[in-house]
This record gives C-alpha cells, structure tokens and sequence, in this order.
C-alpha cells in the first residue's frame, strides 16, 4: 500500500495501488466522513476510467451515492464540495505525474483536505487489516451532475481587460483544456491543447525545466507579454516572461499582492510555504501583507490559510490559495488574476520581466535534491553547524528547518513521497549562495554518503 502519502493516494497504477485499492477507499469513504454522497471527477488519464469504476462501485456498495461530474480539473472538485455543501469528494489524477501515475485526492466539507493524518491513514489501516467490505441491503446511486457552467460563471467574475496583452499558453495536455478557450478566448497562441492522458508532448509538470522548453519557444515566437503553462489536473500554474525566462512561482505571490492587497485594499495575512523567498515577505509589507509561513502541501496550507482567516497564499510548486475560493488552490484562478495584474502593468508601461525585477532580490539555489538515507541524522547535522557558527535570526522546525541568518537563509526537508532529502537556499550574493552550497554538499556526501 504504498500509494498512500501526507497529500493524497497516488503511485504507479497496478504496481503502488490497483482497483481494489479504489473499491476499497470508496467503500470506507462514506463512514470516514459521515457522508450519504460523495462528489467525484476524474482527469483524462489512460487508467482513470477504471479507477472511477471501482471507486464508484465502493462508494455505492457502502450505501452511499455518487454525484458524478465527469472530466473534470481538480479545482472543480473543489468548487463542487464547497458550493455544494458535499461532505465528501474524490478527484481521480496523479497531477503532475508522468501519465504511467494515477492517484485520488479526497476532500471533506468546506473542500478541506484529507491528508494521511487527517483520514487516509485509517483507510489505510482498515484495507491492510483485512476490514471486510460488505455490501450494505440498499446500495447507492450513482447520478450525473454537471457543474461546468457554475464553475465558469464563477471564475468569470475575476477576469479583467487583456485586449492589450500578448499570452501564450500551454496546457500540457491536461484538464486546463476543459476551460482555457472559454476563460481566455481566441486570442492566447495555445499550444498541447488537447486532453491526452498519455501526455505525448511533455510530462504536466512545469516545474521540470524541459517541460517549459515548447512554451518558452512560443512566447518567442508569438512576441508574448507572458507564457503560462498548467500542470496535469489544473491545480498549479506557472509562468515564463517576455524574454521566455522562467518565473520562480514563489515571486508570484508578491505580484498577487497588487490584486488583493492594492486594488481591493484587502490588508491582511498572507501565507507562504516554508521554502519561499524572503523577498516576497518583503515586497508585500508595505502593501499591508502580513506574511505567514507554513508546511509544504494542500493538506496543510489550506487548512492552515483557513485557520489564519489569510487572504490568499501561495507555493514554490504552483500552487496557489484563496480566501475568495474556500481557502483552496486553483491554477485557472490564479493564471486569471495574474494576468490582471500584468495587463494593468503594461497599461503602465511595465513589462513582467520588470515587475519581476522589484521583487527578485536575492540569489537563490532552487531546490536540490539529495538521495539519502538517514534523513533525520542529516537534517540536523546541517541545522546543527550552521547554527553553531553562525548567529540565527529566525529559525523554524515544522516542515524539516528553515534557518534565516542575516544575510542568508536555508530550508532543508524530508520529501514526503520520494527517498531524498529537499534543500533550499538564498542569499544576497551569488558567491556567498555557492559557498553555503559547498559547505552542504561536503557534509552530506562525506558524512551521509548523499547521491
């Protein structure tokens, strides 16, 4: 059983979980969560139709029903639970993962995660204890829904004027395909615009440089303002700037702050994720921004956005969260009010790449990834000496550490579905940045045998 994670259940079909894993969860489902109905959407993976028609036959094995809203992007499932009043959903995908992935990404009420220690770890439990699944005398209904139109209407209401704005976009031939035209209309030069579950152009996930490489080209091609590109089940989005460079995600919650905290003057708590740069923080405070950092991953960051009542926030992944949107990710939302804030800055004469420039203060190392064994024993050794030699500012333990020393700044943290260790550094010169690199790299690879 190892599809399941901190996240979600996700993992190779029929090597790390199979049918009988999605018969099984949809069957426990109802009980977890006190639901008599559970919304589900799947994306266009080669493997989601039988996914959905075992999780179907679990769910209404247990006597629950099933709202079936088909294709779907994993945002909509959100939006389906919340708007709703859904108890419980499921969305088929493995999101960004290659297309041999699958997995299912379950929500409670209010479109609150389900994370491993917050329901998955008990069905879990009751699928490797041999829990019987038993179908109950009067078995559920499965009944089509259609919240296409809602869906729209809602994110609609978002959209400004890009008359003046050169977009080009890829949508990596995932769910964003089910929106992006009648979000964005004609004008976009679009690119791996048809749904494809085998992925044939590129793996969906934009985090991956080679991913990146068809829209970079398009945006030069096209004399594009700005590229964007979606990864598999349209919960992230990233971007690339007029000159095709590739924008760090994290800097994309500072431009945010020009919608929220400027034009609609909504001052308050926004929330970043434990590896994001110390710039954001810094551009968004004298706009009113009241920066909070928290744990990597939906199932703690929009659970903790709610807790803070935060305005919006967002992840070095992508992923970005909104008050305005039950304090959940939404890729398409976030490419809209982004490419509000770029229209605007045009009108003015600022290019992205300029916008970018304000906020990008510091050299930073993007995440490096080490093979390594004994995690915790390397975490701390890393912790231990640069605190032992330097004097720390701030220091944080919740999501591996983040330690910030005055002129730079390290995260170093366990994945949470892979073998490595994750680190992160910035600082405000790139000498400095590659000396602290060095100095990891030599004690993890002498000391722990890192690969």
């Amino acid at each position: 059983m190892g599809a399941f994670h901190a996240y979600d259940i996700r993992g190779i079909y029929n090597v790390d979980f199979d049918k009988d894993t999605a018969y099984k969860t949809g069957y426990f489902l109802p009980e977890l969560l006190g639901a008599d109905k559970v919304l589900v959407g799947r994306d266009c993976r080669v493997s989601s139709g039988e996914i959905h028609e075992y999780l179907l036959k679990g769910i209404t094995d247990a006597g629950a029903d099933v709202y079936d809203i088909g294709l779907s992007t994993t945002p909509m499932v959100y939006f389906g639970t919340a708007n709703y009043g859904f108890k419980a959903s499921v969305q088929i995908t493995a999101s960004h993962n290659p297309a041999e992935y699958n997995g299912m990404k379950v929500s409670r009420e209010n479109a609150l995660p389900v994370g491993f220690d917050t329901g998955l770890g008990q069905i879990k439990e009751w699928i490797d204890s041999g829990r019987p699944c038993t179908p109950a005398a009067v078995k559920g209904q499965v009944k089509s829904m259609d919240i296409h139109k809602d869906y729209l209407e809602f994110l609609l209401k978002y959209k400004g004027d890009y008359s003046g704005l050169k977009i080009a976009m890829d949508l990596s031939n995932g769910m964003s395909s089910l929106y992006a035209r009648e979000i964005f209309g004609d004008q976009p030069a679009y690119i791996f615009e048809e749904l494809d579950g085998r992925f044939p152009n590129h793996e969906p996930n934009p985090l991956v440089e080679k991913n990146v490489a068809a829209l970079k080209e398009l945006v030069r091609s096209t004399g594009a303002d700005i590229g964007v590109i979606y990864d598999g089940d349209a919960d992230r989005v990233m971007f690339v700037d007029e000159n095709s460079r590739f924008i760090s995600p994290d800097l994309m919650i500072a431009v945010l702050g020009h919608y929220f905290l400027e034009e609609r003057g909504e001052k308050g708590i926004v929330l970043q994720d434990i590896r994001s740069s110390k710039a954001v923080g810094e551009y968004l405070a004298p706009m009113g921004g009241q920066m909070r950092t928290w744990k990597v991953g939906r199932a703690f960051a929009a659970h903790k956005l709610r807790e803070l009542d935060g305005v919006y926030g967002g992840e070095l992944a992508g992923h970005y969260y909104f008050r305005d949107f039950f304090y959940s990710d939404s890729g398409l939302l976030a490419s809209i009010l982004i490419l509000d804030v770029v229209a605007a800055m045009k009108a003015k004469g600022i290019s992205l790449s300029r916008l970018i420039a304000g906020i990008e203060k510091y050299q930073n190392s993007g995440e490096i990834n080490f093979r390594i064994e004994d995690k915790q024993g390397a975490m701390d050794a890393v912790r231990d000496h640069f605190m032992s030699t330097e004097e720390s500012t701030a220091y944080m333990d919740f999501d591996g550490y983040r330690v910030e020393f005055p002129q730079w700044w390290f995260n170093i943290r366990p994945s949470n579905t892979e073998p490595y260790l994750r680190f992160i550094c910035e600082a405000t010169s790139r000498e400095l940045l590659d000396e602290k690199i060095a100095v990891v790299k030599e004690i993890l690879e002498t000391r722990f045998g890192a690969e």
